[in-house]
């Protein structure tokens, strides 16, 4: 068995809030920044980044919340974070119990009883096809949200045939899809550059990334307006919001340097050391000078958290 590499995680774009730790009470990091005063040791394993909050998941289950929102909750498995609800799957609260998806109000602190809780069970159809198909229970309304949870998609787009998914990431107003041979696709609202495919146009279909053929990309992740992809090499790309998009024009200078990334990068969330933006993919070469492999990203609307371990040396 192959021993897992111990990393640390980074994260740049808007702390307003004071949602980044590590920020130093900076309104924008502008370069990626050391969580070091949150993941001592390795600890933490996954990141939900919301505007004015972020949540973070310890390997040991627990979460912890820093911004505008604070609060601890244990036992935990997985998270996701808005401005209206924090849910979170945690462990049964009796012995031999499901796992429970709760949803909580961000400004609770954690504490008393969550807004709303569903055990999450799979149960078997006493009518249907052979041998039994087994479906999750239905999930009620999440109060407050106007939307609700759901084991089964309620609205299908086909996607082409020959489009063979992996990974589906949605941004405010576009998508990226990664496919099975590590390609890129991006489609929906472009004005802000977040498609990368150097122009500001809406794709009404799913468009691959031709900034990025011949590189195959293990991980992607969409911002409120910008992208972000890994490669199997440990490469991060980002790209999104110009900064000169508020004209539907792009950018002058970068279309003359011939480089490539896109988002909107007024906070510093696309990681390159200051807030111009991209339309197309750009390598974030701080990871590349710091001998750094980039295993995992996590988006938020404004800002960019990175978890990079040190490359093994040849």
């Amino acid at each position: 068995m192959v021993e897992e590499r111990p990393g640390s995680w980074f994260g740049f774009g808007f702390c307003g809030f004071g949602q980044a730790p590590g920020s130093d009470g900076r309104h924008q990091v502008h370069s990626p920044r050391l969580l070091c005063s949150w993941d001592r040791g390795g600890d933490i394993c996954s990141v939900r980044a919301s505007w004015s909050y972020t949540a973070f998941l310890s390997r040991a289950g627990r979460v912890q919340l820093s911004g505008s929102a604070g609060g601890a909750l244990d036992g935990c498995r997985d998270l996701w974070a808005s401005e209206t609800l924090f849910v979170v799957l945690r462990d049964g609260r009796r012995p031999g119990a499901g796992a429970e998806l709760q949803a909580w109000a961000p400004s609770s602190a954690l504490r008393g009883e969550p807004l709303w809780a569903q055990t999450v069970t799979a149960e078997t159809e006493r009518k249907g096809g052979a041998g039994g198909e087994t479906r999750a229970a239905p999930l009620p309304l999440l109060p407050c949200a106007r939307a609700y949870v759901s084991p089964r998609t309620p609205l299908v787009q086909p996607l082409a045939p020959e489009l063979r998914a992996r990974r589906l990431e949605l941004g405010t107003e576009h998508a990226l899809l990664l496919d099975e041979a590590g390609q890129v696709y991006s489609w929906g609202a472009g004005r802000h550059g977040q498609l990368g495919h150097g122009t500001l146009e809406a794709e009404l279909e799913p468009r691959l990334l031709e900034a990025l053929q011949g590189l195959p990309m293990a991980v992607v992740a969409a911002g409120g307006w910008h992208s972000v992809c890994v490669s199997e090499t440990g490469d991060i790309y980002i790209w999104g919001w110009n900064e000169s998009g508020q004209l539907a024009l792009p950018s002058r200078s970068l279309a003359e340097d011939r480089k490539t990334v896109s988002g909107e990068g007024k906070y510093g969330q696309l990681g390159h050391s200051d807030t111009a933006s991209w339309d197309r993919p750009c390598r974030v070469e701080y990871f590349v000078d710091n001998q750094l492999q980039v295993m995992a990203v996590s988006c938020g609307p404004w800002n960019t958290y990175v978890y990079a371990v040190e490359k093994e040396k040849s």
